[in-house]
């Protein structure tokens, strides 16, 4: 796969994406989608219309007919029968996986700025462990950056087969670098009990992530 998501999906025929670095300036929502923005300022907006504009064009690389991915009681996508996914947004990205559930479980994906995070966030997202084993890595990455966006695809991944909250401090999360020295693999070693409501317990989950063009990315692929 080519493009920032493909660095850190799997190479899977029933697993495709689509991703945008701008807001196209005609996109609309669904009419069914609308009522979810119709409040919302420009930015929010914005967002919003796009990632799901890159659901729709992933669905139809999927060979699945456009249509609304609204939200559940938790604000998670709905996605259409026989389809997993996952969205994310950041300044400047937008991007959506989707797969046929009958080939993958679950998916996450996040997608931040490669900043360094504001002061104190660290410490309210990451296990003291963390910290340390993130100190120890090799230099040059905003390893806090790329620990908070691990965290949010496990929750991503998480939470559709669970259909409970995972806390920052409920999974421990380690990484290595391969040669490149800006991309990986990682695990999410789950803390508080795995059990998912069918399948397997969820006890690790193991994902990639990327650092490119400014950005952090991390996927969980199930």
């Amino acid at each position: 796969m080519s493009g920032n998501l493909g660095a850190v999906l799997p190479e899977i025929a029933d697993l495709v994406f689509a991703e945008l670095y701008e807001d196209p300036p005609d996109l609309v929502p669904l009419p069914e989608e609308e009522p979810l923005i119709a409040s919302s300022v420009a930015k929010r907006r914005n967002e919003f219309v796009t990632v799901r504009h890159c659901a729709r064009v992933a669905l139809e690389r999927l060979g699945m007919p456009a249509a609304p991915i609204l939200k559940g009681d938790k604000g998670e996508p709905c996605w259409p029968a026989g389809v997993v996914g996952s969205l994310t947004h950041t300044k400047g990205y937008r991007g959506a996986v989707v797969g046929r559930s009958a080939a993958v479980r679950s998916v996450g994906i996040d997608a931040e700025p490669h900043d360094v995070l504001p002061d104190r966030v660290l410490e309210a997202v990451s296990l003291p462990a963390e910290r340390r084993e993130i100190a120890a890595l090799p230099g040059g990455l905003h390893w806090d950056r790329i620990l908070f966006c691990a965290k949010e695809a496990t929750y991503k991944a998480w939470f559709p087969l669970t259909r409970r909250w995972l806390g920052f401090e409920d999974a421990h999360i380690t990484f290595e670098v391969d040669s490149s020295g800006s991309a990986g693999e990682f695990v999410s070693r789950i803390l508080i009990d795995p059990a998912a409501r069918s399948g397997p317990p969820l006890r690790e989950l193991s994902g990639r992530w990327s650092v490119a063009g400014g950005l952090a990315l991390t996927g969980i692929v199930l």
